[in-house]
């Protein structure tokens, strides 16, 4: 017996049947988007925290040739100006030193003038004039750096701020030289005042094109209001880690003159930063984290001042990390991408399962061997440098501060700063050193409840990371990252956010994404932008490693049929990328076939989409090794380049290359550097431009078609 149902019951028992369909569609969909987004994000990542390694690695390197060679050498002479501790003169002669008065601001200039002490209308018209893209004068330039420090040098280690029942506090994470995301955030709450206070959480230079533009704008309320705008040291206020990142490059670009100087005088100032905030006696802000040793009453009493740079270890414990980084690695081996200063390990997937040393987790020994002065011999020979080399002393633990050494104090002083600048939280219990990072620490959740527990304390806001909500909570709510650089790694990556914290100090956070064009972006546009750019980013990875990867293959294809399967593809790449990344998922986006679950490599690498400069090199390996130390190569000659001239002599270019070879313990002929340097002496001249090189050699993805 049929039971026929009447025509609107079969109507909607239909339209629920559709209404299920397209709701399984849109969550398989949704979470197409979502895996895909994953990958984009942990590529970026992944590439970045290698950047951020190779950057320790180089900076053990110009430490350990200065710890252990004379200072008459000729190694020494050239890039003991990294350590610029010294060049910083004393505070007396400080108006000698840094005088702007000798600088005339021509009746032609246009810009801001400023007038000190600074007014409300003077930094308004700040403002507006960067935000036209105008220029500030290297002379108000210089008065506002000089005003700024002698504030920021009486204000303590941690800021003491307290609300009240009208007050809210704004506190905004990193901002990477992204002005327009500042611009945003003053235009959505409002600039700084007595009844608007802000924290800003440091990085506020690197990677973006205006640094200097949002330094000075802060600097500038920053002056106007002392008691209500706050500034904490991050990890990038460190003229090492700008070598790299972009900071010193973009100001010797802007002032062309008064560039160094101005890049002298912001080493004080960054020195100068008060490394933490403390809210109410109930939530602190700092930069990174914290540790399990970390103290505020160790903070708040430190010298922060001779921090210049938070990546040099105290002088006890030097020579022992750089002993340990030079025997550790035999040129036989691949080295990870996990890295700590001094200790390698193997990478297992997650950062919590590796044995972990960083930037100062090192075991103590009191004798140098003698595998130290054979390595410093062999180290010298491929530097092309004499024979000589100095005594290596013997460190005393109670060494004397008067002779410019390092007390165990100092030593753990900066410990407490690493791990303030440097550090990240992880899900799992405990505290282990960051060696995704290089520097600072991996804490848990009972590290969190312990030191939040011995200060009274209810909530840490950090920053420090990107976070693709521009926020993210975890340990239980009480640690809150806070990140303000939206589109950090590509547009549609990730938005910013800020935080305003009122006298409940309950967090009311408010996103945002800045850029007209990024908002007019669907979810599917934004996801496939980001995801080109960090394929686009793979595959340059991919290509500059091509040497090793062949070598990698062949091994793992003993029977030389130039193809092996999926899973030896993946382990693979992986043993020479450490990158830790969803190999097997990202096959469809890098590999165009395979053949009965086959990878062609041979095929597969000649396939990488990349362009070379079209210039002839007679060595090959020259190139390559240009191509994976790009951005080490650029801070060696910013290092070289002691006048800031942004031009090298064809000696300093040898000289350069001959420094890289020994970091990568590689040999490069003499020959085969001649000859790189006469390809790119365009105009003969007998000296090179550092930036026409650097972009002479970059390498342009040509689209995919994957």
């Amino acid at each position: 017996m049929v039971i026929e149902l009447p025509p609107a019951l079969v109507e909607a028992a239909t339209a629920i049947r559709a209404a299920l369909l397209i709701q399984r569609w849109y969550r398989q969909y949704v979470a197409h988007l979502e895996m895909r987004r994953r990958y984009t994000w942990n590529i970026f990542q992944s590439i970045e925290y290698a950047g951020q390694q190779d950057q320790i690695k180089l900076y053990v390197f110009f430490s350990f040739l200065l710890e252990h060679f004379t200072q008459a050498s000729s190694e020494s002479k050239l890039i003991n100006h990294i350590h610029r501790e010294k060049e910083i003169c004393p505070d007396a002669e400080w108006e000698r030193e840094f005088c702007y008065k000798s600088i005339d601001v021509p009746e032609s200039y246009s810009g801001p003038r400023l007038t000190f002490p600074v007014t409300f209308s003077a930094v308004s018209k700040l403002v507006e004039a960067f935000r036209h893209k105008h220029k500030l004068h290297a002379r108000y330039v210089l008065q506002l750096l000089g005003e700024t420090w002698r504030l920021l040098k009486i204000l303590p280690n941690i800021n003491h701020i307290s609300t009240c029942s009208s007050k809210e506090i704004t506190i905004c994470g990193d901002l990477h030289g992204q002005l327009e995301d500042l611009l945003l955030i003053f235009y959505k709450n409002g600039l700084p005042s007595p009844e608007k206070p802000y924290v800003f959480n440091g990085d506020f230079v690197d990677r973006g094109k205006h640094s200097l533009e949002i330094l000075l704008i802060l600097f500038g309320f920053l002056l106007l209001y002392p008691n209500d705008v706050h500034l904490n040291r991050g990890n990038h206020e460190d003229h090492i880690v700008n070598l790299r990142y972009g900071f010193t490059k973009e100001v010797l670009e802007k002032y062309r003159i008064h560039g160094k100087k101005i890049l002298k005088l912001l080493q004080k100032i960054f020195s100068s930063l008060p490394l933490a905030a403390l809210i109410d006696k109930k939530v602190l802000v700092v930069h990174g984290g914290i540790s399990n040793t970390t103290d505020l009453n160790i903070i708040a009493k430190l010298d922060r001042h001779k921090y210049v740079s938070t990546l040099r270890p105290p002088k006890s414990s030097r020579h022992l990390q750089h002993k340990m980084w030079w025997t550790n690695n035999s040129e036989s081996e691949r080295r990870p991408r996990v890295y700590s200063l001094t200790h390698q390990s193997s990478c297992q997937g997650q950062r919590h399962d590796l044995p972990r040393r960083s930037l100062h987790n090192q075991p103590k020994s009191s004798q140098l061997n003698w595998s130290l002065e054979k390595e410093l011999k062999k180290r010298r020979r491929l530097a092309g440098f004499n024979q000589r080399y100095g005594e290596i002393q013997k460190c005393d633990s109670n060494s004397d501060p008067e002779r410019g050494e390092t007390t165990d104090v100092d030593e753990e002083e900066w410990k407490q700063i690493v791990d303030l600048l440097w550090s990240d939280p992880m899900p799992q219990n405990g505290c282990i050193p960051n060696e995704v990072r290089g520097g600072g620490c991996c804490w848990g959740p009972d590290v969190t409840a312990d030191v939040l527990g011995r200060h009274k304390l209810q909530l840490l806001i950090r920053s420090h990371e990107c976070k693709q909500d521009g926020y993210e909570f975890c340990h239980n709510r009480r640690v809150l990252t806070i990140f303000s650089a939206s589109n950090y790694y590509e547009v549609g990556s990730n938005r910013g956010a800020y935080i305003r914290l009122g006298p409940d100090l309950i967090p009311h956070l408010i996103q945002y994404q800045a850029g007209r064009a990024c908002r007019e972006l669907t979810l599917r546009q934004s996801v496939g932008w980001a995801e080109r750019s960090a394929l686009r980013a793979l595959r340059e990875q991919l290509f500059i490693h091509k040497s090793e990867l062949i070598a990698a293959f062949k091994e793992l294809d003993p029977s030389h049929t130039g193809t092996i399967s999926v899973g030896n593809w993946v382990r693979g790449i992986e043993s020479v990328l450490k990158l830790c990344l969803p190999w097997r998922v990202l096959r469809s986006q890098l590999v165009s076939c395979t053949q009965q679950g086959l990878v062609n490599y041979p095929q597969w690498i000649g396939e990488l989409s990349i362009n070379e400069p079209k210039l002839e090199i007679c060595d090959t390996s020259i190139l390559e090794t240009l191509y994976k130390n790009h951005s080490n190569l650029e801070a060696i000659f910013r290092i070289i380049d002691t006048d800031q001239s942004g031009l090298i002599s064809l000696e300093e270019f040898r000289q350069t290359w001959k420094l890289l070879s020994a970091h990568l313990k590689t040999e490069i002929s003499d020959e085969a550097i001649a000859h790189l340097a006469q390809s790119i002496d365009f105009n003969k001249d007998g000296s090179i431009d550092i930036n026409e090189f650097m972009e002479a050699f970059r390498l342009v993805d040509i689209p995919s078609r994957h």
